[in-house]
């Protein structure tokens, strides 16, 4: 062979080895995020109700009524459309004193809902507790599975309790419970698991299942009114706004479907898994606001979609996994943002129209459960460090922490934060409070 022939058959190697050492960098390099500005966004009132003090709770054995004995936080998320947002006066703030604990050894992967002066709390070896929200004691509790992992849901006097096993080697199903006493009022069996809390109107619950069936239940009796199909596993709880239910699934797509039949509006899928080859998978529970669905992928990204169409409007990488359910909300001073966690330890501020950042901070450990503004703080609990820390929503700063928590850590009255550790239950109030009540 001679010398040019060699040269030319080096030069062709190299450029073969350019060019596929530029094959792999470009299948395994992570997707960059998206931005779509023009994508719709709905403007909404900027200034926010907030009360401007505490309403005191009245002294035991005063005919005084409470302003908040039936205050309601009756869904995962407070607010139907899972937005996890509470406008609470400002003085809601920490330091806080513990006026209660409810304690425990089983583990507690979602917090209580709050309804007629109690907390009813789903453990994860499928029992039920109801708690006097004032003292922390037990008024009532049903075991009514082996295995649970998700909120119940409240309405019209009744707590429905969804199961990912109602027994031993068998699938889940769905109970109604009488608020006051325990009692149960109906249970409706299903083909498999489901860890996907429940939300509640107009006489209906709706929940979705392992083998990617969404379900609209009367509220009144537990009959089926539809189904939806899905192509994954729905795990997360759905979230209802405008007459539409919007999830996502184990598949990696978006769905808005019909309230009233199921019927399906549209549905949209992602590619950032296995490095743009193939979808993540939904675990989040989405938050719909401003015309948008906010929702985690297990692809490590964040989440913007058109409410109305599905067009993809931004996304927002991180470092792992997006299990974390988003809190979206607009305090005063602050425009529209969008609050989460992920697994790669860090919290994350970002603009809720565009995706931009508007602070991170960085924990460490991993953030796998979601995030609850409540007043002007945002809480969040850190499975790593079985934590909690409450930072301030316009800065960043940490101004809470509590060595207690794990996954979703936080509701509220108003009056009082419900914080939700890794098996056991704390009231807090603030120290400006009397402890005399």
């Amino acid at each position: 062979m001679t010398a040019r022939k060699k040269l030319l058959l080096g030069a062709g190697v190299v450029l073969l080895l350019l060019i596929a050492g530029g094959t792999v960098f470009a299948l395994t390099r992570p997707p960059e995020d998206v931005s779509n500005p023009n994508v719709e966004f709905d403007a909404e009132p900027t200034a926010t109700e907030v009360p401007d003090a505490i309403p005191e709770e009245p002294k035991p054995g005063s005919k005084k009524v409470d302003p908040l004995r039936n205050f309601e936080w009756a869904d995962y998320g407070y607010s139907n459309d899972r937005r996890k947002f509470l406008p609470a006066s400002k003085l809601l703030r920490p330091p806080f004193w513990r006026v209660w604990t409810y304690p425990g050894s089983v583990l507690l992967e979602f917090p209580p809902v709050m309804a007629e002066g109690k907390l009813f709390l789903l453990k994860n070896n499928g029992a039920l507790h109801a708690i006097d929200k004032r003292t922390g004691k037990m008024l009532w509790k049903r075991k009514l599975g082996v295995l649970a992992a998700a909120s119940p849901s409240y309405g019209n006097g009744r707590v429905f309790v969804p199961l990912l096993s109602r027994g031993k080697k068998l699938p889940g199903a769905v109970y109604a419970l009488d608020a006051k006493t325990g009692k149960i009022l109906w249970k409706r069996l299903l083909p498999s698991r489901s860890e996907s809390s429940p939300v509640f109107d107009n006489d209906r619950i709706y929940l979705g299942s392992e083998n990617g069936t969404v379900y609209s239940i009367r509220a009144g009796d537990g009959a089926v009114r539809w189904k939806f199909k899905a192509s994954g596993a729905v795990k997360a709880g759905l979230a209802l706004a405008n007459g539409k239910l919007f999830f996502g699934d184990y598949s990696g797509r978006v769905y808005a479907i019909r309230q009233t039949d199921g019927g399906q509006v549209w549905a949209t899928g992602t590619k950032g898994g296995k490095f743009g080859l193939r979808s993540g998978q939904f675990y989040s529970t989405a938050a719909v606001a401003y015309g948008r669905v906010y929702v985690g992928n297990t692809d490590g990204k964040m989440y913007s979609f058109a409410s109305d169409n599905g067009k993809l409007a931004w996304t927002k990488g991180t470092g792992s996994y997006v299990y974390a359910s988003p809190a979206v909300a607009q305090v005063p001073g602050m425009k529209p943002t969008v609050f989460f966690g992920s697994y790669d330890g860090k919290f994350y501020a970002v603009d809720a129209r565009t995706g931009k950042v508007r602070w991170q901070r960085n924990f460490g450990g991993k953030i796998s459960g979601g995030a609850s503004v409540v007043g002007d703080i945002v809480y969040f609990s850190n499975y790593g460090h079985k934590d909690t820390t409450g930072l301030g929503v316009r800065t960043g700063k940490t101004v809470f922490k509590m060595g207690r928590g794990a996954f979703n850590p936080v509701i509220s009255d108003g009056r009082t934060i419900f914080l939700t550790g890794f098996s056991s239950l704390y009231a807090l109030r603030p120290a400006s409070q009397s402890r005399k009540h």
